[in-house]
């Protein structure tokens, strides 16, 4: 009879670990800390973090939110100096091997297996893994397609393949009175998202663009030449030209960005599926958007112009020097409670908008733009940028230049030869 009772205890156990990901086996009550770098899910996160403690009830999770313009190396690095860093710290990819001493080594969790393939490779240091991919996130030009098809008739996002097919549509737009597109002036969506495309762009072998990015310290590379840039920016000087705000183009906001796409005042926005949770706020009876690439082109069967930027933008890093065991082990809980707790699971998809970047993870956000995003990976028609090798100060100071840019301050020439300078400074 106490062999039955043991084996029975001994299954239920198994039931519970196998249930939530991992046991959390403390009696006592854990707090730990998680710092965000996603403000626009922040509302959310703090739900998420109720939920979870619900199936954990020895185990709280403060939110600690970065400032708008803060970037995460900045507050993070605070943190650190003050003796106070977070059990889980939300950063950027280019972060985590600047931080890695102070982190987790991850690798013998069992979610290391179910990563999709490539999202663990720039965590991952001399075999080590030190984070866990928290987002698969995407960008390009979000479109309103309700807003396009009143205007000019059925609209095929897969028409676009080309600067010429999508300045074409723009004047078609325009000629119906509709303002084809906005550009936010926001030095992370300039510095971190739009110009990196040309670092991608450079090839479709990931190697080659490593090393395209060693020859920029090296001042190797002359960017006033380079034609992938000068495409690049030949389409920006398009859009600019279309801009809502090409009047006042750095007066513009993210939540501007939104209402105006949602409102159906312009019919195209340079963003990311992050924005749709302001998107439908704004306008929740529109629920017809996608992605087109940002074309740098008028070839149509180059492959950056019919594919979009897609990887893991968001990383999960476990702090060792200021908080306990306890407190890991709590951290590691709640990761595993995101992977493979069906409660978990619907909490971090459904109730963030997030793609997972795990393939037990079956379900997917239910918003348009994330779907658009799998329905590019689904088709093999994205890239990724290079953000594991770029410097934790590139989306400020670049960011600022195309700010410059944007606003006529700056020519092409000089704004190349910023950048050319600032790669030869960069640590």
């Amino acid at each position: 009879m106490k062999c039955k009772r043991l084996l029975i205890s001994i299954f239920l156990v198994l039931f519970l670990i196998n249930l939530g990901g991992g046991l959390f086996a403390s009696s006592t009550k854990v707090k730990i800390t998680f710092m965000s770098t996603k403000g626009e899910i922040n509302p959310q996160l703090e739900e998420v973090f109720k939920n979870f403690s619900k199936d954990y009830p020895n185990i709280t999770v403060e939110l600690i939110p970065v400032g708008a313009g803060q970037s995460p190396f900045e507050k993070l690095s605070t943190m650190y100096a003050s003796g106070n860093a977070p059990t889980i710290a939300m950063i950027d990819p280019n972060d985590v091997g600047k931080f890695k001493d102070n982190f987790l080594d991850l690798s013998n969790e069992k979610w290391t297996k179910d990563a999709l393939k490539g999202v663990l490779d720039d965590v991952t240091f001399e075999g080590k893994v030190y984070a866990f991919p928290f987002a698969l996130e995407g960008y390009g030009l979000i479109y309103n397609k309700q807003l396009i098809e009143k205007a000019v008739g059925k609209f095929d996002p897969n028409t676009i393949r080309t600067r010429f097919s999508l300045e074409r549509l723009f004047k078609n737009l325009e000629a119906k009175k509709v303002t084809p597109v906005v550009i936010s002036p926001l030095d992370w969506s300039l510095g971190a998202h739009f110009i990196t495309i040309a670092y991608a762009a450079q090839s479709r072998d990931y190697g080659t663009v490593k090393k395209f990015i060693a020859d920029l310290r090296a001042g190797k590379v002359d960017l006033v030449n380079n034609k992938v840039f000068n495409d690049l920016l030949d389409t920006f000087d398009m859009l600019r030209k279309y801009n809502y705000l090409k009047d006042s183009p750095l007066a513009g906001t993210y939540e501007q960005g939104a209402q105006l796409l949602a409102q159906d005042k312009v019919a195209f926005w340079f963003m990311g599926n992050w924005a749709w949770p302001l998107i439908e706020e704004v306008n929740p009876k529109n629920r017809d958007y996608g992605f087109v690439p940002v074309p740098l082109d008028n070839n149509p069967n180059n492959f950056f112009n019919r594919s979009i930027v897609a990887l893991p933008t968001k990383m999960l890093c476990i702090d060792t020097k200021n908080n306990s065991k306890e407190q890991q082990e709590a951290a590691k809980t709640l990761l595993n409670w995101f992977v493979y707790n069906e409660n978990g699971q619907k909490n971090w998809v459904y109730g963030l908008n997030i793609i997972a970047p795990f393939s037990n993870v079956k379900i997917t956000p239910n918003d348009p733009l994330a779907k658009s995003i799998v329905e590019y990976a689904k088709a093999g028609r994205t890239f990724k940028i290079p953000y594991a090798i770029l410097p934790s100060d590139h989306w400020p100071i670049i960011g600022a230049y195309m700010q410059k840019y944007l606003a006529g301050r700056m020519d092409r020439k000089q704004l190349l030869t910023e950048i050319m300078n600032y790669w030869t400074k960069a640590k």
